[in-house]
C-alpha cells in the first residue's frame, strides 16, 4: 500500500520525465504538441461505508468472545486456581 506522499513523488518523477522528453523532442526539431490539446482531470470522492462486512462481523464477534472468555478464565484462575481438564 502506498501513501499519498509516495504516490505524489511517483507522479512528480513521471511529470519531470515527460517534461525532459518534451524538451529533448524540441531540441531535435520535432514539433511541439498542439496548443489546442487540453488535459481534463476529473476526480471525486464518495463515502461507501464503514464497519465490517457481514462475514467479517461474524469473525470479529467470535474473536471478541474468545478474548473476553480468555480474560475471564485468567481472572477466575487468580482466585480459584487453574481449571482441571
Amino acid at each position: 500500500m502506498r501513501t499519498l506522499g509516495a504516490l505524489r513523488d511517483v507522479r512528480r518523477a513521471w511529470r519531470l520525465a515527460q517534461a525532459d522528453a518534451a524538451r529533448a523532442r524540441a531540441r531535435a526539431g520535432h514539433p511541439a504538441p498542439s496548443p489546442d490539446t487540453v488535459l481534463v482531470t476529473e476526480s471525486s470522492w464518495a463515502y461507501l461505508a464503514s464497519g465490517y462486512r457481514p462475514g467479517e462481523e461474524l469473525l470479529a464477534a467470535q474473536t471478541r468472545h474468545d478474548i473476553n472468555q480468555t480474560r475471564a478464565d485468567k481472572e477466575r484462575a487468580k482466585t480459584e486456581g487453574e481449571v482441571w481438564q
